[in-house]
């Protein structure tokens, strides 16, 4: 990696990135004054990261959206390798995407603010449960899809760690089907605990829908484990 990287990192696109947060993160919460559904802040959510992808020199190839259909809502499972994961997903995905994430993202001045007020999913991990089927259940009402990371942090070595079944016990509660989606490439574009971000193409494989109907809830770790084959088969 060239040492520049750094200096571009630390003094053009942290100030780019925070730029954009605050400007379309604005837009996002003003937005929710008269549209609550929050689709109008889901549109500057992509445009964020457009912009986040194209000042910094990142290309996402993409497969597999054929096998989408784009009247339903789904529950998006990816691989986790980098910060740039959430802003290649959604400039790749043609989907009104929410997020589940943990409660205090939330606090995180304009991007966490945003995610409150425009219908993502942030989950108390000390009160979860009925809370968060209800929120899966508006979102489907509304025509929205879920995306999650069920490794629950980034991985340091491009691995896809073991998935936690909360999430997959939340879209069979949904009856939502899970497309497991492969990112491969994203931790080269900036490693996790590395000041440093990269230009690179990043692989996104969207693999088929896997249907939750007719799973029982006793099923949810078989279910996660075959989720966790798919998605680590691409992610290499």
């Amino acid at each position: 990696m060239k040492p520049w990287h750094w200096w571009r990192t630390v003094f053009f696109l942290i100030p780019a990135i925070s730029l954009y947060t605050i400007v379309l993160g604005t837009a996002s919460l003003l937005s929710t004054l008269f549209d609550r559904s929050g689709n109008f802040g889901h549109r500057c959510a992509r445009a964020w990261s457009w912009l986040i992808l194209k000042t910094t020199g990142v290309r996402a190839a993409v497969e597999g959206l054929e096998r989408l259909d784009r009247s339903r809502s789904y529950v998006f499972v990816a691989n986790h390798q980098s910060f740039y994961d959430i802003p290649i997903l959604f400039s790749s995905l043609p989907f009104q995407l929410r997020i589940l994430s943990k409660d205090s993202v939330g606090r995180i001045p304009f991007l966490g603010w945003h995610l409150s007020r425009t219908g993502h999913v942030l989950v108390d991990r000390s009160k979860p449960g009925a809370g968060v089927v209800k929120k899966m259940a508006r979102l489907v009402a509304a025509g929205h899809s879920l995306i999650v990371f069920p490794e629950g942090t980034r991985s340091t070595d491009g691995s896809v760690a073991r998935f936690k079944g909360g999430s997959f016990l939340i879209a069979l509660e949904a009856g939502l089907p899970v497309v497991p989606i492969s990112i491969q490439g994203s931790r080269h574009v900036m490693f996790r605990g590395r000041l440093m971000v990269c230009p690179g193409t990043v692989t996104v494989t969207v693999h088929a829908p896997i249907e939750t109907a007719g799973v029982p809830r006793d099923a949810v770790r078989e279910f996660s484990t075959r989720v966790h084959a798919v998605v680590a088969s691409a992610a290499a």
